[in-house]
């Protein structure tokens, strides 16, 4: 279904859309950032905080590393302040091109077993579709981020793929 080179474009092209949101969300002032904006999180702040969060729980479930340091009930909340917020997004962002460098093929490869929190109960899907999953998630909630932020009149960086290598 997917390779280890599909992994190593996926994360980073991740970092590099991650980056740009870093840079904007650097300018604005907390308020900006939890103001509720209608969106599925509420606030940019959130939203953030949600991706993030999900991006450590599947890095924990894929490199056997840490999750994150709250449960799901806290998923939104994750971190206090955008200063924490865009310390832990560029390590869990650096994690993410780790495992993506490391990956070989057998290890997108069977089933992936886990005991999910939000459902409570244990899941086993296959890697790949995991892996497909994890990466689809950060997008889309990228992209929720992006329409919040344009909104509040700021213009986040394109968001295509192809023109990743341009910069």
């Amino acid at each position: 279904m997917i390779t280890p080179q599909y992994c190593r474009t996926m994360a980073q092209y991740n970092r590099w859309q991650n980056n740009g949101l870093r840079d904007i969300v650097k300018t604005m002032d907390e308020d900006e950032l939890r103001k509720d904006r209608g969106a599925f999180f509420k606030s940019i702040s959130e939203t953030m905080n949600h991706l993030l969060w999900g991006d450590m729980l599947w890095m924990s479930r894929f490199d056997g590393g840490d999750g994150p340091s709250v449960g799901p009930e806290k998923h939104a909340q994750l971190t206090p302040n955008k200063a924490e917020w865009d310390r832990l997004r560029f390590l869990t962002d650096g994690r993410i091109i780790q495992w993506a460098e490391g990956a070989k093929s057998v290890d997108l490869t069977g089933d992936l077993t886990w005991y999910s929190g939000m459902s409570g109960k244990d899941l086993s899907e296959p890697k790949s579709l995991c892996v497909v999953h994890f990466f689809n998630h950060q997008t889309h909630h990228r992209g929720q981020i992006h329409a919040m932020l344009t909104a509040a009149g700021h213009k986040p960086q394109d968001t295509d793929l192809a023109i990743m290598s341009e910069n």
